[in-house]
């Protein structure tokens, strides 16, 4: 199954002689487009044939014209469509075994015995009892005359690969499924629209989102606009809680809140399984506090509109690997279906997913809501947690004596804000004093240092940019002033949140403890820029929403050209010598080429890729995207190549070029970099808190081991601190950038996808893995 065990294979020769379906079934889900767009291109890429199965299972049961090859171009300007260009249908006929002998007769007519499943776990299921049966529906065809005893043989076997399409997020064994970022996006943007008519008439505002089985969405929302209270059906809220949403409520307008957010999902419910509806919500908060109050019931919206560049990303990933998985299965090999771990495509078996998310419900029905919560896996876990925490609005009346200083540094950011608030409100709660430092390293050596209360941050994870001001200024010339400031305000811990500025400024306060005692306090970095460029974290908070601003202005721009026809756009993203953005940008907007700094290039490839551009003229696409990295490269300059393609495109195609400059840094966060920041902020300070304890000596704090000064990031799946001393050993500090990066493994995708002749085997393929290892979640 791996490729260590087939080092000699050429990925372009794997598909040979053999033919692919793909189908969407189910509930459709922004993103699936970008799912089926990969599997037909890297399909072909192999060498198979690619057919389309239009409506789902009822296409493959009525057959005909609902199977169709696909073609390269066949799949263009698909990525940005919401929904699902081959269409979906629930289909009660494959349900019944001569329902299902229909699609295996039609299947083994055209060759196809590797079948690619977009959907639910409803879906999945179904296609993992088709290709159980398999063979004995091609005894029964045989037997009825409908196939021949040599077709039967060339078609002894069917390959089943599943890929997960569902706004829920709702099964077991994935991170995302394809879809739940978009839906959370819709959800947003209705969520940062009602708040400004909510404040403006002090109303209280209750929003029901989708998640009849899984609340997901009702919660990554609740923690992503602060809201009031959250129901959702693998949490009952306990008996009486009537009382206390009433009691948080009151109190949050006694604190002057002017509005007051209230986020339910559809499948919300008390502890006796009797549904908790919106409207009853509404009576309660209007009959006992008399709040103006107003609901809203999002429903389908939150499956339509343009996919993210999150599920853009994850589609395209997810149909590369499902090919590879077909290609290399073998009879024994089980179902399976390719799920994302932190950054990683893997391979999981099937009904091991399936059982797992049936045991959600089962858990949920025997009232076991702590491992329904726990068998919904790990990220769902710690967002409940986090919402747990922040949730509390009564700070302790002990005091802990601690201040801690929140600061930005680094170009402004989407999401900064979000980590401010998360920060401030976790140590109010741990009954710490939260200072702002404004204006950065300068605002700390000027003494630019004020309180932060529980509402002074209200509202804060929707704004953009930095509320507390920020600069790129180092500490290294004024440590003697920051010093002093250190000690005059009493700081006894440091959270910096910001870009390679801020860790680089975190090593130069860690350098200057030798010289400076009020050096030795812990200090946190949050890493936070549209660069992605800072070492000790896989993702920055603000690189998602710059990623979606760019996504859809190429999106804009790929659609003008395709109304001209035979135009060229080439487009600079920032990232400073980070190709972070552009990489992820080509892949999210179907970029024909991507320039960055970490692969180097030379005219020859430039010429190539002119070539390439010339002879995709003379196919039906005639439109081109060129992405290209800031700094990529300081002589072949952004209008050194715009010149390049112009001059060689003359007769051919002409060209254009845009800068997209600041409005990269713009704009409102993005549900990822809300959540995320979130989820940092109130992380780094229940760390910094343990610090405190640990470095307490004497009556006094004084930390000066290298763990005592940490990057907080997200490696993987996890939140890990690393001492910010251990990272030099991985930083390019010439170049502002990690000296490993792991989005550089993604890069073959993008130029296979855009039909350049290259090799995959620099792309890691997935083992299977196991999902079913938490026997003790079970409750057995």
């Amino acid at each position: 199954m791996s490729k260590d065990l087939q080092p000699t294979v050429d990925p372009t020769k794997m598909g040979l002689g053999r033919s692919i379906a793909v189908l969407t079934s189910g509930g459709d889900a922004q993103g699936m487009n970008a799912a089926v767009r990969a599997t037909v291109r890297v399909g072909i890429y192999t060498g198979a044939k690619v057919y389309f199965v239009h409506e789902g299972y009822q296409g493959l049961v009525d057959g005909g014209e609902n199977i169709c090859l696909a073609t390269w171009e066949s799949v263009s300007m698909m990525l940005q469509l919401g929904g699902t260009v081959i269409g979906s249908a629930r289909c009660k006929d494959f349900r019944t075994r001569e329902g299902r002998m229909k699609a295996a007769c039609n299947l083994v007519k055209l060759g196809i015995t590797n079948l690619c499943v977009i959907g639910g776990d409803g879906s999945l299921t179904g296609a993992n009892e088709f290709r159980t049966e398999w063979s004995g529906l091609l005894v029964d065809l045989v037997r009825a005359g409908k196939i021949t005893e040599e077709e039967a043989k060339k078609s002894s076997h069917l390959n089943i690969v599943g890929i997960v399409g569902s706004i829920d997020n709702d099964f077991c064994g994935t991170d995302m499924t394809i879809g739940t970022d978009s839906a959370l996006h819709r959800i947003i943007e209705v969520v940062d629209a009602i708040t400004t008519t909510a404040q403006s008439h002090q109303r209280t505002f209750i929003l029901e989102v989708m998640g009849r089985h899984c609340g997901y969405l009702a919660l990554v929302t609740a923690l992503a606009c602060g809201a009031d209270w959250v129901f959702i059906p693998e949490m009952p809220p306990d008996d009486g809680w009537e009382n206390h949403l009433c009691r948080r409520l009151s109190d949050q307008r006694a604190r002057g809140s002017r509005l007051n957010v209230i986020i339910v999902a559809e499948g919300a419910m008390c502890k006796d399984g009797k549904p908790i509806t919106s409207d009853q919500i509404k009576k309660l908060v209007t009959d006992r506090l008399g709040f103006d109050t107003r609901t809203t019931v999002l429903g389908h919206v939150q499956r339509g509109g343009t996919p993210s560049a999150f599920d853009r990303i994850l589609g395209s990933r997810m149909g590369v690997e499902a090919v590879m998985a077909l290609l290399e299965a073998t009879p024994d090999t089980p179902a399976c279906v390719v799920t994302l771990s932190g950054n990683h495509a893997i391979r999981l078996p099937l009904m091991e997913c399936v059982q797992v998310t049936k045991e959600v419900t089962a858990a949920m029905a025997q009232g076991r809501f702590d491992d329904a919560i726990k068998l919904r896996g790990k990220s769902f876990e710690n967002n409940w947690n986090t919402y747990k925490l922040l949730a509390h609005i009564n700070p302790p009346d002990a005091k802990s004596n601690i201040n801690v200083a929140i600061m930005n540094i680094g170009a402004p950011c989407a999401g900064m804000n979000s980590a401010v608030r998360a920060a401030v409100r976790m140590g109010i709660i741990q009954g710490h004093s939260m200072l702002a430092v404004h204006e950065g390293f300068d605002g700390l050596a000027q003494g630019q240092i004020e309180p932060l209360t529980w509402t002074s941050v209200s509202g804060w994870t929707g704004k953009g940019g930095s509320m507390l001001g920020t600069k790129r200024t180092l500490p290294g010339k004024r440590l003697e002033e920051i010093s002093q400031n250190i000690a005059k305000f009493n700081i006894h811990a440091l959270v910096i949140i910001g870009g390679f500025e801020a860790y680089v400024g975190g090593l130069e306060l860690v350098q200057a403890r030798e010289k400076y005692e009020e050096m030795c306090i812990p200090i946190v970095v949050i890493p936070a820029t549209v660069s992605n460029n800072v070492p000790g974290s896989d993702f920055s908070i603000g690189a998602d929403t710059a990623l979606n601003t760019i996504t859809s202005t190429c999106d804009r721009i790929k659609q003008s050209a395709a109304g001209t026809k035979r135009r060229v756009f080439i487009v600079e993203t920032m990232g400073g010598y980070c190709g972070y953005l552009a990489t992820m940008a080509g892949l999210a907007a179907g970029a024909d080429a991507a320039y960055i700094f970490e692969e180097k290039f030379d005219i020859k490839d430039l010429e190539a890729n002119v070539e390439h551009m010339v002879e995709k003229m003379k196919t039906t696409v005639k439109r081109g995207l060129v992405l290209r990295n800031e700094s990529c490269n300081s002589n072949y300059t952004t209008d050194f190549i715009f010149n390049l393609y112009s001059e060689e495109g003359k007769g051919i195609f002409d060209c254009r070029k845009n800068v997209l400059g600041h409005m990269q840094q713009g704009g409102t966060p993005t549900p990822f970099d809300r959540n995320f920041g979130t989820k940092m902020g109130a992380k780094a300070v229940l760390w910094l808190t343990d610090k405190l304890k640990e470095c307490y000596r004497h009556g006094r704090i004084f930390a000066n081991t290298a763990d005592s000064a940490c990057v907080l990031g997200m490696r993987k799946r996890a939140l890990t601190f690393q001492p910010l001393a251990e990272l030099k050993e991985d930083t390019d500090f010439e170049h502002r950038i990690p000296k490993t990066q792991w989005w550089l493994k993604i890069r073959p995708i993008m130029k296979i996808l855009a039909k350049y002749d290259i090799k995959l085997d620099t792309f890691e393929h997935a083992d299977m893995e196991h999902v079913i290892k938490k026997k003790s979640f079970l409750g057995k």
